[in-house]
């Protein structure tokens, strides 16, 4: 699964003229924890967050007079940016390294597409187990090893996939076994499968 099946497109952003009272009431009204921010033909210039505010506070506790009264003055800039086309897998080793809630997801030409969140990462753990179960049967067994599913017992039980039954090669075993465990929603490979040819290394 790629970034572009999981991000949010409706993203509200904010200009470097908006105001940071402004930003704070569209974070509040909205929910979100961060506003990227855009130039008028929609590159991403930065990004406006919780932190940022966060970091205003304390400021002004500490008796600072030079706030700033723009999203321009305070935003983050150097964003961590995604493409469309980037795996889920790496998006989340992203956000887990570099410590982050959420991803903008950009084109070729700093465009922002959209955005993608922990909360979407996190989603992918709720796919039914029946639509693994499906994707299993229809695009591993038969479209990448030409095996009629009929063939095999597959069973999907809150992401715990279990394989029985004779399959032709123990390299077929393997790779189906390895091929499913890559699948979003799968915790775990369970497979009792045998083989009618072991091809496997000595």
């Amino acid at each position: 699964m790629q970034v572009v099946d999981l991000m949010t497109t409706d993203v509200i952003t904010v200009s470097r003229e908006t105001g940071i009272r402004d930003a704070a009431r569209l974070m509040f009204r909205n929910r979100v924890s961060g506003l990227p921010v855009t130039s008028p033909d929609g590159s991403l210039v930065g990004i406006i967050t919780e932190a940022d505010f966060l970091r205003l506070e304390v400021e002004r506790q500490e008796g600072s007079t030079d706030l700033g009264e723009t999203v321009g003055d305070v935003m983050s800039d150097g964003v961590v940016t995604t493409g469309p086309d980037t795996e889920v897998y790496d998006a989340a080793k992203m956000m887990t390294f570099q410590d982050i809630k959420r991803l903008p997801v950009v084109d070729e030409d700093s465009r922002l597409l959209g955005i993608i969140s922990r909360a979407d990462i996190v989603s992918v753990f709720t796919r039914p187990d029946d639509v693994i179960e499906d994707e299993i049967r229809e695009d591993l067994i038969r479209r990448v090893l030409f095996i009629d599913p009929d063939e095999l017992d597959v069973t999907v039980t809150n992401g715990v996939v279990t394989f029985v039954g004779e399959i032709g090669t123990r390299n077929e075993a393997r790779l189906l076994a390895e091929l499913a465990t890559r699948l979003d929603g799968v915790l775990h490979v369970e497979s009792n499968l045998v083989w009618r040819l072991d091809d496997g290394d000595e």
